[in-house]
């Protein structure tokens, strides 16, 4: 699969949808999801909590490893996805689909957040 052209990316391997109502969808990308394995457990942040880009808001635990998941912009937490908490396989099964992990009311995104080609730049060196 490739990196869908329409989203951008971090370079800790989150992709955000940037909606024009200004409540984007975060979740990460095929690349981190299959580097961490099976994924087994999701935290994630609160409804109503805010984040900071750049900063940890929640874990990903695989049968490999515990790794930080991080906000790709600033802004409120406005709904994260039960059903990832319920299967956190459908990180590594549906990543750009189902897989999302939340939605942020965006107050201030960062500008060195990647397009799709710098992405696949990025993760291929």
């Amino acid at each position: 699969m490739s990196n869908p052209q329409q989203l951008r990316y971090s370079k800790e391997h989150e992709w955000l949808s940037v909606a024009e109502d200004g409540v984007s969808t975060v979740g990460i990308t095929e690349h981190a999801a299959n580097a961490l394995g099976d994924v087994v457990f999701v935290q994630l942040p609160e409804v109503g909590d805010a984040v900071s880009a750049g900063e940890s808001c929640g874990e990903l635990e695989s049968t490999k490893s515990v790794s930080e998941l991080y906000a790709p912009v600033t802004g409120e937490i406005a709904e994260v996805n039960q059903d990832v908490v319920d299967d956190p396989s459908l990180v590594n099964s549906a990543p750009f689909e189902g897989g999302w992990l939340f939605k942020v009311r965006v107050t201030d995104e960062p500008g060195d957040l990647l397009s799709a080609d710098e992405y696949t730049a990025y993760t291929a060196g």
